[in-house]
């Protein structure tokens, strides 16, 4: 944060069962504040904090450091050949941002949800629930639909930012798996961040440990920010 920028109020929860690692306990500093606007949440992301719905966040747990920040530089980004099958086996499918959220997109969400994470805590999924993370009071954000044919199979809810786009949730049609089409978003939202001139794209928390949320590093080369700020992890090997 630089001079000008006021004194932010920030609070911790109390610990909690981690979602993702069993036996730890999770604890979220939360900025307490309730103006904010796109350029000051960017300065936030940069310092590894993240929103759900109008909620900012940081993991800042009592024992465990294991969420790492992680995101990709743009202009640099460089696809692997596993990323190029992806594109090339999704050819038949056709995107677009919408600017609003829509029933079709929740029914979406619902059908993944109750699907493939009956175990998580977005389980059972509502249109409230739905609406508490994806949404925010000082922010809208874009919704990027992926369609075979006419018929909705892919969604991404990303944030954008004057130099960034973030990542906040994608979701798509469980009978369609085969076609990694959560990979396909992610690719999707740099070549969008690219044709904004975005610099970056913030894929929210990196967790070597956890089933559920280890695929980002397969996006290289990708930054993790460590005590001594953004630092580029090349690993070039070619999936």
């Amino acid at each position: 944060m630089n001079s000008k920028t006021r004194q932010l109020a920030v609070g911790r929860t109390k610990t909690f069962p981690c979602s993702y690692l069993d036996a730890k306990q999770e604890q979220l500093m939360v900025l307490q504040e309730d103006v904010i606007d796109a350029a000051l949440f960017e300065q936030l992301l940069a310092l590894g904090f993240r929103r759900s719905g109008s909620m900012i966040y940081k993991p800042q747990c009592p024992q465990c450091s294991a969420c790492l920040p992680i995101r990709l530089a743009i202009n640099e980004f460089s696809i692997s050949k596993r990323q190029k099958r992806t594109l090339k086996n999704n050819q038949d499918l056709n995107w677009k941002i919408v600017d609003h959220k829509t029933e079709q997109q929740y029914q979406l969400y619902e059908r993944y949800v109750n699907t493939r994470h009956g175990d998580g805590p977005m389980y059972p999924a509502t249109p409230e629930q739905y609406d508490s993370f994806a949404t925010a009071s000082w922010m809208q954000p874009l919704f990027i639909e992926l369609r075979l044919e006419d018929k909705l199979i892919g969604v991404a809810v990303t944030d954008v930012l004057p130099h960034s786009l973030s990542a906040i949730y994608s979701y798509f049609d469980p009978e369609y798996h085969k076609r990694s089409l959560g990979s396909l978003l992610i690719l999707l939202q740099t070549q969008i961040a690219k044709m904004m001139h975005k610099h970056f794209l913030y894929l929210g928390y990196q967790i070597d440990e956890s089933r559920k949320m280890n695929y980002k590093r397969d996006y290289r080369p990708h930054q993790i920010l460590t005590n001594s700020g953004w630092v580029t992890e090349i690993n070039c090997k070619n999936l």
